[in-house]
């Protein structure tokens, strides 16, 4: 049933394609076990998000649910994840076009340590800076959506206590991307971590980085022969 009371936006089911293409991608990586986890992306006013108890690694189109801004659902035979007030909450207070929650097994151990994830790589630049950790609170709650877009304050991504992982992109392909960035983070950070003390990058570093991957053209593509600016 469409509660638009006309037909959807052209592009809706492309993304409830893309999403379940998504979904699949992300249980290969062993980043979302099972039903842990749920993907979304918005089209204007109406946002395709995994539906509740959905089993990622197979997901298909008919395993996503179309809703409103408001949560109503408007196609969709199932009902959305519980962490669509998450999603909602996050498409309020960020220009994002994709979210991407995950259980990653590295950026769900790093919540357990810190407050915050130290910049011990210049990849955080890509997630906006160091990581914030937003305080635990039961999922598909008030109060964990307020935590995590808090968390996500000038940042695309961020840690969950004792949960795991958000982040958000302008579209689905950034969104992946950039969780698998965070876990990669995690996953060095755990890894020097046990061995010692990770070195961590000054926001002097930063800034260089960032000056070098602005002049360079960081992650990027470009025609061969091409000379950055």
């Amino acid at each position: 049933m469409n509660g638009t009371g006309g037909r959807l936006p052209r592009g809706t089911a492309a993304l409830r394609r893309q999403i379940a293409t998504v979904c699949r991608g992300l249980a290969e990586q062993g980043v979302v076990p099972g039903t842990a986890g749920n993907v979304s992306a918005r089209d204007g006013d109406l946002v395709a998000v995994t539906a509740t108890g959905v089993v990622l690694r197979t997901a298909t189109p008919d395993d996503v649910t179309v809703v409103d801004l408001d949560g109503a659902v408007v196609e969709g035979a199932l009902e959305p994840t519980s962490e669509l007030a998450l999603h909602l909450a996050v498409y309020a207070r960020t220009p994002a076009r994709a979210v991407v929650h995950t259980h990653a097994p590295a950026s769900t151990a790093a919540g357990l340590l810190v407050d915050e994830l130290p910049a011990v790589h210049y990849a955080t630049l890509q997630l906006g800076g160091p990581v914030r950790v937003a305080p635990f609170a039961p999922f598909g709650t008030p109060e964990l959506a307020a935590a995590v877009v808090e968390a996500l304050r000038d940042r695309r991504g961020a840690l969950m206590a004792n949960h795991g992982a958000v982040t958000w992109g302008a579209d689905l392909a950034e969104a992946a991307m950039l969780a698998e960035v965070l876990e990669w983070t995690c996953d060095v950070w755990l890894r020097a971590a046990a061995a010692g003390s990770p070195r961590e990058l000054s926001a002097a570093d930063l800034a260089a980085v960032s000056t070098q991957m602005t002049r360079r053209g960081y992650g990027r593509t470009r025609p061969a022969g091409e000379r950055p600016a």
